[in-house]
């Protein structure tokens, strides 16, 4: 006879088993606490694991090289503002579109959307008024987002709106509203692939949304990071993303969009390639700056990329190799937070199909205790209201778990804390209304 466990929501809870419940949990924290945990999920780093399957990527040149690209340049000089041709193709493919429409920068997309912004703020985007000579300029933020993204446009005094996300991708609702009625909206951040932190791939409705938008602002750009195009933990059940390049020209808005991708988690963080991939209008544009900003980026880290991966196909199966490292990771997560939180009412989670992130949502009012209840005990999380613009989260609910640089081991301890942490802290926020 299969004998099925009754689960009460602690809501359902009288005062008096609740205060037995506290006592009980907060025996098993001091007992957490005396472990000495130092564990790290604060930020989506790979792991020591991750970063060996690249290690070949540094034998692919040598004195005895031939160090030209395909078209023949010199890849130990200087020259090629856009990116050697070999490397064009390769970021093209991984982004989904076709290398006219890409520049290949240095070693990090988030250098490439600070100047971006930089650009659009000091001298305009396409002979338009620069943003610093305007009386007002807006962003349109999906949240929970990206911490980085938010700390960009909070730099140049760029005001951001808050716009919820579903699982199907942001509210087009809002942001069609938003873009068609004002003038001084310049923008919306978006990681449209396992966005950061909820693991979300927007819709094809939604691409083909974003791409039709009719903005009040000439210079209006979506910003999109596709940071996890690849990024797949399951091959047989992983998610597809439109091209918002071809999209966007298919709509009659071919200027609309920069797209961002670069190898950080792909090869080495810091010493990968990243691209911008834009209109032809844009590239234009863009080249206007990079003429004087450099002679040219480091050709010889794009040649060395190309020779490691070859092609799409060496990228993919590359990914497949991290994917077995940090699936286990997830799934431990996954397990935990289904084993001892379903049914209590106390929190929701995603349970994501690559990308780096969970996104966690506890009560109203608990994120931060629950944050500062892991630090304490030795779990160290990213800062409770990070993935909301000014770090503000208007419910302090939501929570980003980043699985991918601890041990499936540590994961799992770190993983026990959290939810204890969770009980914990969620027993003692309806004990004040109790």
């Amino acid at each position: 006879m299969l004998i099925r466990r009754k689960i009460m929501q602690y809501n359902d809870m009288s005062k008096e088993e609740l205060l037995v419940l506290k006592e009980s949990l907060n025996k098993e924290y001091a007992e957490a606490k005396a472990k000495g945990l130092a564990l790290d999920m604060s930020r989506g780093k790979p792991s020591a694991k991750q970063l060996d399957v690249s290690l070949g990527l540094l034998d692919t040149i040598n004195s005895s090289s031939d160090l030209k690209s395909l078209d023949g340049t010199d890849c130990r000089n200087y020259g090629v503002l856009d990116g050697i041709p070999e490397a064009k193709k390769l970021m093209a493919d991984m982004m989904g579109t076709t290398p006219d429409h890409v520049i290949v920068y240095g070693n990090a997309s988030l250098n490439i959307m600070y100047d971006q912004i930089s650009r659009a703020y000091t001298h305009g985007i396409l002979g338009n008024t620069p943003w610093c000579k305007l009386d007002k300029v807006k962003f349109l933020c999906p949240v929970p987002g990206y911490d980085r993204h938010f700390a960009i446009t909070e730099r140049f005094g760029i005001e951001m709106i808050n716009i919820p996300m579903s699982e199907s991708g942001p509210d087009m609702g809002m942001v069609e509203e938003y873009v068609s009625k004002d003038a001084s909206v310049k923008g919306i951040w978006c990681v449209p692939k396992y966005s950061n932190p909820q693991g979300y791939t927007y819709s094809e409705e939604t691409v083909k949304r974003m791409a039709a938008l009719k903005p009040a602002a000439e210079d209006f750009r979506i910003f999109w990071d596709n940071a996890y195009v690849i990024h797949d933990l399951y091959d047989d059940n992983k998610d597809e993303i439109a091209d918002i390049i071809s999209e966007c020209e298919k709509a009659g808005n071919p200027d609309m969009v920069f797209e961002f991708a670069s190898t950080s988690k792909v090869s080495f963080p810091g010493s990968g390639i990243a691209a911008l991939a834009t209109s032809a209008n844009n590239i234009a544009d863009i080249k206007k700056q990079l003429t004087i900003q450099t002679i040219g980026h480091d050709k010889l880290n794009q040649l060395r990329h190309v020779r490691f991966f070859k092609d799409i196909n060496g990228l993919k199966e590359h990914m497949r190799k991290h994917a077995e490292f940090i699936r286990p990771k997830f799934e431990a997560v996954e397990s935990v937070l289904e084993e001892e939180l379903s049914g209590l009412g106390i929190g929701s989670w995603t349970e994501p199909k690559g990308g780096y992130f969970i996104s966690f949502d506890a009560m109203d009012g608990c994120a931060k205790a629950i944050v500062a209840k892991c630090k304490e005990a030795g779990v160290k999380l990213t800062g409770a209201g990070a993935t909301f613009p000014y770090g503000k989260d208007p419910k302090d609910s939501n929570i980003r778990i980043a699985p991918s640089f601890p041990t499936p081991e540590e994961m799992k301890q770190a993983a026990d804390l959290f939810v204890l942490c969770v009980k914990l802290v969620s027993v003692e926020k309806l004990l004040e209304n109790k």
